[in-house]
């Protein structure tokens, strides 16, 4: 059977989704993952720092924090979560906006000491290529660091919604969330990928935590704060009030009323750049 919605719309973070995403997903999901990392790179002590697909900020405020005296250029390929990053940061932050496209930066070779990229492997179209960039960007030893989710089975809230949604339409199935956020969980396809891109001494960790929201924000994060909306607003039967109804639903039977605390799993990831 057919997946409803089309690939190219996965990383369309356009419209209403920045204010959702930034309100909701990012404390559910994604501020613990973004500590993690800014702390790695802070043992690193990176003078100058690239990250990409920033989003609305998450993993940036946090290098801020982390890593006072690094330069950290934060580039995205959608322009409004770059605007909602900088809304959010701190002033006098040492940080340089600029819309890029991961597979294709507009930076010259050995830039950078560092290239760190919070949950945005997943949507490269050419994960390779995508890393070949961050290795040409690299100075000699330094380091790739990002994270990717771990397969939706292991991520409860988002396991929970996309049954739900795939049992509601069947014969259109939205299957974005297990196709791409959490589409790219194999550890040895990721080795894979990094050392056909030519960098070496790869770590891939598995991380486990808690994911903290209500049936109620759960089902509007999911279905308005990421592209499963662009899916849904295509999809021939579901609407985005509907789709977001049944989520809440779901999870109401799943976890019962008041706070939910569902599992998440996710894999850190450090690559180093040759030291030729």
């Amino acid at each position: 059977m057919a997946d409803h919605g089309e690939n190219r719309n996965d990383s369309r973070f356009v419209g209403a989704i920045p204010e959702v995403y930034e309100r909701l997903m990012v404390p559910m999901i994604f501020e613990a993952p973004a500590v993690r990392l800014a702390d790695i790179l802070a043992a690193l002590r990176p003078a100058d720092v690239l990250e990409t697909a920033a989003g609305t900020g998450a993993l940036t405020r946090e290098l801020v924090r982390a890593c006072p005296g690094a330069q950290v250029t934060a580039t995205d390929l959608n322009p409004p979560m770059l605007e909602a990053a900088a809304a959010r940061l701190p002033a006098g932050a040492r940080v340089v906006w600029r819309d890029a496209d991961a597979t294709a930066l507009p930076f010259g070779d050995a830039d950078f000491d560092a290239v760190v990229c919070q949950f945005g492997a997943m949507f490269f179209p050419d994960r390779v290529q995508g890393y070949r960039e961050a290795l040409r960007v690299l100075r000699p030893g330094g380091a790739f660091v990002f994270n990717t989710w771990d397969r939706i089975e292991n991520n409860e809230v988002t396991f929970v919604i996309e049954t739900a949604l795939v049992a509601a339409a069947p014969q259109a199935p939205i299957r974005f969330m297990s196709r791409t956020p959490h589409g790219y969980h194999s550890p040895d396809q990721i080795r894979t990928d990094l050392q056909a891109a030519g960098l070496g001494e790869v770590r891939v960790e598995p991380v486990d935590g808690i994911g903290r929201t209500t049936a109620a924000e759960g089902a509007v994060a999911f279905c308005q704060g990421t592209p499963l909306r662009v899916a849904i607003e295509n999809h021939p039967t579901l609407t985005v009030d509907s789709a977001t109804a049944i989520a809440e639903s779901a999870l109401l039977q799943h976890f019962g009323p008041g706070p939910i605390d569902g599992s998440i799993r996710w894999f850190e990831v450090v690559a180093t750049a040759p030291s030729h």
